[in-house]
């Protein structure tokens, strides 16, 4: 009897075992081309992401899934996506056979994408690269015109900065402590080492954090995660560099369990689009996984991305009229070549160990350690007793003796528009001369320079993904950053002096001396001067989501909350702020939290309906929480944290000849502060005079308000003919006035208090600056059996508007403060029209793009190929962005420069590129 207990209770454990291994769902993933199979394919569950990896013969295996329909989502870095309804059984294997993925020859236009979102336009991180989000491309045909079509024109979606959204790697948040943006030069030039990528579009919800209103970029670099194989490219380009070529290779997954995955990359230009632009770029990349077991895996990724690029100057009009827009006022000739006064260098290599830990079926657990280090650089020219170099100073130009003498005839005008083309560029030679001939011998007059960051980030962060039961899904993530930044003024170039004086020649005595500790020091190349300061910030961010499915409705809630600790530490003791300069200031802590929701209600299998709703509280950057930050340890006057608002409702229809997206969004952002810094004339300590004052301004209150709709519609006229249109209507404005005050160095010198109330800034239904609010675009695109394809577009882009002058909008433009009256004809209509809001022209734009893949032999995978895209094909000039500036800070100072229609002080204009090319050759193999 108890033998036959026993062989009962045997046959019992191996049925259970059996059934244990009887898996869920399995399938197997081929080539379009060869039909050989396809290694380290991803295959994840849509409602839990839960994955599986394709083997070496191509099979995947899932031992359990949840219950109801689900969406099965396979894709492989270079091949088309597919997306699989299935209606799962108890006790049934789902058997899915052989599924084949095409090759996506669209993907080149990626590279093509990158030339324009790292052309970075201005001196801060921010601009086109708001679409820098969208590399990846995605088959919405909104997102893909955002992305390829409208970048180029510094087009945002919805209106919003990129600090607005989250950029990650392997869950680690790559958004800068100092202005919440992310450095896309950290990772310029490994395209096809950073493929892997999940974007979500506005506050919808994300597996690895809680986001903001613009979405979500998860970079995976996990090294099993990437095709096998090898790849090489070279491409040209007429943009901001000029060659590139670029190695990848992937092992996949060996029998021993070991993945890696190594990437290089040059770019290089001599001169890019715009004059003296030179560009230099290598970037390196390795990750290496290994798996321990069936449940820990571990992955080391190291990035290393060098650039160093010149800057391209913002002009005025009258410039731009005498020059061209090609042209750069920050080059100069030295010894037979170009040389630019303004270059940035981004180097700050990062290391990332991951553990990933199946702790069961349903419950995984990733948890990151990275470690990010390296400079980037500013680099600039510094005098001392000598005259401007900047060849468009306003002493320089035309409109300087015109508004001298109130006009200039013909011949006059000809005259002094060609002395300044005789001396548009920097003259290095003179400035070595004046070095040479230094009334203090050996003292420099003129150095180079550069404002340089020193960063040391240490960033950790866990994240759990756990299906709680068939129809809820927690995702829950912890992150914990850490930074030291040492920030300073670096000296490069001594141009042939032998020292440099650490003195602001403006002030005299103490006032004059950057560090009151070691008075009239005289510094070497490679030594800090000037400013000398160390950030310090700890930040804490925790967030849970609960995923809800079911057969009619998706819905979603998540909550967050974070804590940012900031502190300035100075290392010189300014002379100007002798008792708040030195040492570590107090600090300052912000806590926030946010809430959001949102549902997709699924009409039947082809209409859904989507919304989702965000508010959250955030807390300044670094850059605006500090107001002076390279002299004392004055935190910003009434600063506090934002809040956000924001929502959107979509309409999504998906057919096998139709998909169309139709959405309304809003966003609210209230009791925002920026600071920013010029010279300007009859404020502060000039109190009215000719003299002009260097000021920080700051800006705080700001509330933004940004709705409008957009629309995706992609249509398959025939099986290799597709139409696509997109659209985008927004209205971005101020919705309410704000508040300004400055500080004013000079008053502190003199022992007053550097700070001035100048009340309500008027700003109220100004539109926000530098991007298209309006942007439409049509496409066809022919897709060749044989692996070819050709696409055309035409893009409409609209509303566009110049940056203002936050000081011109003040009651101190128009009412004379000696007086307390208004100026003389400075009524509301002259005051309106001249502070009137420039809004840039409208212009249409031509794209081209083609391509060609060929398989070598049929008995391997091996392909060659090549891209190339034409923009603007008809060479249209376009402004994509600009600012007014501050200088004439008065009605009747602004008014006697505007005079002659040519004024000294008027806006200065980015441009876009005009016709540009990109050409891309590989070979897979």
């Amino acid at each position: 009897m108890k033998k036959l207990v026993l062989s009962a209770l045997l046959v019992l454990q191996a049925v259970f075992v059996f059934a244990q291994q009887n898996p869920a769902l399995k399938g197997k993933v081929v080539d379009a081309k060869s039909q050989k199979p396809l290694q380290n394919v991803v295959a994840t569950i849509q409602s839990n992401n839960q994955s599986a990896l394709t083997d070496f013969e191509g099979n995947f295996v899932f031992q359990a899934l949840p219950s109801g329909a689900q969406v099965l989502v396979i894709k492989s870095n270079g091949y088309n996506q597919q997306s699989l309804m299935l209606e799962p059984f108890t006790g049934e294997t789902i058997d899915l056979g052989t599924i084949v993925l095409e090759e996506d020859i669209t993907s080149e236009q990626q590279l093509s994408l990158v030339t324009i979102t790292e052309n970075d336009l201005g001196d801060d991180n921010s601009g086109s690269e708001s679409t820098s989000g969208l590399l990846q491309a995605t088959r919405d045909a909104y997102q893909q015109a955002a992305a390829f079509n409208w970048g180029q024109s510094r087009f945002r979606i919805r209106g919003l900065d990129n600090e607005y959204g989250v950029t990650m790697i392997n869950g680690i948040v790559m958004n800068k402590l100092y202005d919440g943006r992310p450095q896309w030069s950290n990772w310029g030039g490994l395209n096809d080492a950073t493929r892997n990528q999940e974007f979500t579009m506005g506050s919808a919800p994300s597996d690895y954090t809680f986001g903001s209103a613009l979405g979500t970029q998860e970079i995976n670099t996990r090294a099993s995660f990437y095709r096998p194989g090898s790849r090489i490219s070279m491409s040209g380009t007429n943009t901001n560099y000029s060659w590139r070529t670029m190695g990848t290779y992937a092992s996949g997954m060996d029998k021993d369990g070991w993945a890696f995955v190594v990437s290089a990359s040059r770019r290089w230009a001599q001169e890019g689009y715009f004059e003296g632009t030179d560009y230099a770029a290598n970037s390196l990349f390795a990750s290496v996984e290994k798996k321990i077991n069936d449940k820990h895996s571990l992955n080391l990724t190291a990035m290393y991305a060098q650039n160093s690029r010149g800057k391209s100057s913002p002009n005025t009009e009258e410039v731009n009229n005498l020059m061209g827009i090609k042209y750069n006022s920050y080059w100069g000739w030295q010894d037979g070549k170009k040389r630019n006064s303004r270059d940035k260098d981004v180097e700050e290599p990062l290391v990332m160990l991951s553990h990933y830990w199946k702790l069961s079926e349903k419950t995984s657990l990733n948890t990151n350690v990275a470690f990010q280090t390296g400079t980037i650089g500013n680099s600039r020219l510094d005098y001392q007793l000598g005259n401007n170099p900047d060849p468009t100073y306003y002493k320089n130009l035309p409109s300087y003796f015109s508004n001298l003498v109130g006009g200039l005839t013909d011949t006059e005008n000809e005259f002094y528009s060609n002395a300044f083309k005789s001396r548009s560029q920097i003259d290095w030679n003179a400035m070595y001369i004046a070095n040479q001939n230094s009334a203090f011998p050996g003292r420099s007059v003129y150095v180079l320079y550069e404002d340089r960051t020193d960063d040391n980030l240490l960033n950790v962060n866990s994240i759990i993904n756990s299906s709680l039961s068939d129809n809820i899904v927690l995702n829950a993530g912890v992150n914990v950053r850490k930074l030291r930044s040492h920030n300073h003024q670096n000296l490069l170039d001594l141009m042939g002096g032998q020292y440099f004086l650490d003195i602001d020649p403006f002030y005299s005595g103490n006032a004059g001396q950057s560090d009151l500790n070691n008075p009239n020091r005289q510094i070497g190349e490679n030594q800090t001067y000037g400013y000398n300061y160390l950030l310090h910030a700890l930040t804490f961010d925790g967030f849970t989501q609960f995923k809800f499915t079911y057969d009619k409705v998706d819905f979603y809630l998540a909550q967050n909350f974070s804590r940012t600790e900031y502190q300035r530490e100075g290392l010189y003791k300014n002379g100007i702020y002798a008792d708040n300069s030195y040492g570590k200031g107090n600090s300052i802590t912000f806590e926030n939290f946010g809430f959001k929701g949102g549902l997709t209600y699924k009409i039947n299998g082809r209409n859904y309906f989507d919304f989702n709703g965000l508010y959250q509280t955030k807390a300044p950057s670094l850059r605006n929480t500090f107001s002076n930050a390279r002299l004392n340890n004055v935190i910003t006057p009434d600063i506090q944290s934002e809040r956000v608002t924001s929502a959107d409702a979509s309409y999504i229809l998906k057919t096998p000849k139709v998909k169309a997206r139709l959405t309304g969004f809003y966003t609210k952002i209230q009791d925002a502060t920026e600071i920013s810094f010029f010279y300007g004339e009859g404020i502060g300590s000039d109190d009215g005079g000719d003299e002009d004052t260097f000021v920080s301004e700051i800006v705080s209150g700001i509330d933004k308000q940004n709705m409008g709709v957009e629309l995706g519609l992609e249509y398959n006229i025939t099986s290799t003919i597709k139409a696509t249109a997109a659209a985008s209507y927004g209205q971005y404005i101020f919705s309410d006035n704000a508040r300004l005050k400055t500080n004013d160095d000079a008053l502190a010198a003199a022992g007053n208090n550097s700070l001035t109330d100048f009340g309500t800034v008027y700003i109220k239904n100004y539109h926000q600056p530098g991007m298209p609010q309006t942007a439409a675009s049509f496409g066809l695109e022919y897709r060749d059996p044989n692996f070819w394809w050709i696409g055309a577009n035409v893009n409409y882009l609209a509303n566009s508007y110049v940056d203002f002058a936050n000081i011109l909008r003040t009651d101190n433009f128009s009412i004379d403060s000696a007086t307390g009256d208004n100026y003389t004809g400075a009524t509301p209509e002259t005051v309106r029209a001249i502070l009137k809001q420039e809004k840039f022209d409208s212009f249409t734009l031509v794209n081209l793009t083609g391509g060609k893949s060929w398989r070598i032999s049929k008995a391997n995978r091996n392909t060659v190929g090549f891209f190339a895209s034409v923009n603007n094909v008809f060479d249209i000039q376009y402004k994509t962005g600009g600012f007014e500036q501050s200088r004439k800070a008065t009605f009747p100072d602004l008014q006697a420069d505007q005079l002659n229609g040519t004024p000294s002080f008027g806006s200065k204009y980015f441009y876009g590129y005009g016709r540009t090319f990109f050409v891309n050759f590989y070979i897979n193999f």
